[in-house]
């Protein structure tokens, strides 16, 4: 895994939007074995490189990371300040 651990942060987010949207950054679409290899990548830096506690992300066991609603509200309300307004101050 020495190609995941050297990989850039800059190629991680260029493969995520590539699995994402099915296509390279110049339009090209992604075939079948690139889909799966480069989602195998991207699967790979999350768990050894980001030790990402995301949800829907692979952590750091190698397990993808599910939070129940209750736990992503809570983390959504805390890392989030939401402006409130009346609506006479619009």
């Amino acid at each position: 895994m020495a190609m995941v651990s050297a990989m850039s942060a800059d190629t991680y987010e260029k493969l995520l939007d590539a699995v994402g949207t099915g296509r390279w950054a110049d339009g090209t679409p992604l075939n079948t074995q690139q889909q799966e290899q480069t989602m195998q990548l991207v699967m790979a830096y999350q768990a050894r490189v980001l030790k990402s506690a995301e949800p829907f992300t692979i952590g750091a066991d190698g397990q993808m990371v599910i939070k129940s609603k209750t736990e992503m509200k809570a983390q959504f309300s805390a890392e989030q300040s939401i402006a409130r307004f009346a609506h006479d101050d619009l």
